[in-house]
């Protein structure tokens, strides 16, 4: 009689990949903007020092905030830009440290497309010229020009570039960021995509780019070298990318040998992926916490390709019933992981959180109500971990906020409202 499994067994069981690379565990750090470095987009020491405590965590995997293809169009402060070997020295002691403890550690590669700031770039290119409509987020966001076809072959060669430089330097993985309205997943939106040429237009056209990435990717690392994608599951936009057609990009994508796709959904627009539905959830996805679970049993019919979910979940139980269901592989991680970054040895020995993710507020309605405080809180986190600082998971909203105003001044605590 097989005897059944804890929750910590069943997160601790290690899991082989389709290419044979294997991550010891089921739980996953996904990617959250560290905005740690230089103001000229170089690797830090405080990245390094970040990520070797998480993987002193006990964490399977660990994936990078975003990593950007071209310097010339930044999604935020404090981006790392990979185009050459300039910081080689620095990103290997970066994949050093992250891969310490048998952890495996992913760059995920990004381009903005039209989320550039007006305050850190000069130029916004987007599948098609559409602007933001939402008058808050015109004002911060430039008006963007279509991609000319020689462009966008340009930008396939770039997110292959910075995959081969990832890998060069010694990280075990890369993972194109597909979602949460950047330019991949631009490109696959019919809102944003209004493209005539073959790069437009249907739902197979619309998806050419994602394809030709991930073919660059491959070609440039070779068949043993992981690639994932983090991909909406829908963008919660009237006119926008549906869940049929992510669907139909799952199997693309599956079928062409990608070795893992994270399951998550929204824009800067509808931002799903910060528990902010369209739509009330249904009572089966409040039962298993995380937002995207009931989408990721639709991708479990579509494909073998593992899964995984990020956000929402709350308990030990929680964690293992995603597993346990069959429809995911991993269970992603992030915000908990801020505030206590060695939750997952935590897990393991069967133990709830130390801290529960909550809202962040400062008492001042006109604050609270500009959407900023919780990445901005979140953000401070993330620095004190790489100044070799233990986080503060009980520091109020108000003291962040005063010593960010301090530290930065009003105009970057504005700029970080909209990151994601």
């Amino acid at each position: 009689m097989t005897q059944s499994l804890s929750p910590a067994q069943v997160l601790a069981q290690p899991y082989t990949l389709p290419n044979g690379a294997v991550v010891k565990n089921r739980l996953v750090k996904s990617a959250m903007s560290e905005s740690l470095a230089t103001y000229d987009n170089h690797v830090t020491p405080e990245l390094v020092r970040l990520y070797g405590r998480w993987a002193a965590g006990g964490t399977g995997l660990l994936i990078t905030g975003n990593v950007m293809i071209d310097r010339r169009a930044l999604g935020e402060p404090g981006n790392v830009v990979l185009e050459d070997e300039r910081d080689m020295e620095l990103l290997r002691a970066w994949a050093r440290a992250g891969t310490q403890n048998g952890t495996q550690l992913w760059m995920q590669i990004n381009h903005p497309g039209k989320q550039v700031m007006r305050s850190l770039n000069t130029d916004a290119v987007a599948p098609s010229a559409i602007p933001f409509e939402a008058p808050e987020l015109a004002a911060v966001f430039l008006k963007p020009r279509a991609l000319t076809e020689a462009e966008i072959l340009d930008l396939i060669q770039r997110f292959g570039r910075t995959a081969e430089l990832a890998k060069q330097a010694g990280f075990s993985g890369v993972q194109i960021h597909g979602a949460h309205g950047y330019l991949v997943s631009q490109f696959l939106s019919g809102r944003h995509n209004q493209r005539t040429d073959q790069w437009g237009g249907s739902a197979e056209n619309r998806r050419r780019f994602v394809l030709a990435v991930y073919a660059e990717m491959r070609r440039r690392c070779g068949p043993d070298f992981p690639i994932a994608i983090k991909l909406n599951s829908a963008d919660f936009q009237k006119g926008g990318f549906t869940e049929e057609e992510s669907l139909d990009v799952i199997r693309a994508l599956g079928a062409a040998g990608i070795d893992q796709i994270e399951i998550s959904g929204g824009t800067y627009e509808a931002p799903a992926m910060a528990g902010k539905k369209q739509a009330p959830l249904k009572d089966s996805t409040r039962r298993r916490e995380a937002y995207f679970m009931d989408f990721a049993a639709k991708a479990r019919a579509a494909v073998k390709t593992p899964l995984m979910v990020t956000g929402g979940f709350r308990s030990l139980a929680g964690m293992a019933e995603a597993i346990q269901s069959g429809d995911v592989d991993f269970v992603g991680l992030a915000r908990g992981l801020a505030i206590e970054p060695d939750l997952s040895s935590r897990l393991l020995a069967g133990k709830e959180p130390r801290f529960q993710v909550k809202p962040i507020s400062t008492g001042i309605r006109m604050v609270d109500d500009m959407g900023m405080m919780e990445v901005m809180w979140y953000s401070r986190q993330l620095h004190r971990m790489g100044r070799g600082k233990a986080p503060r998971p009980n520091e109020s909203g108000l003291i962040s906020l005063v010593c960010t105003l301090a530290a930065n001044g009003w105009g970057t605590f504005q700029t970080r409202r909209l990151r994601a």
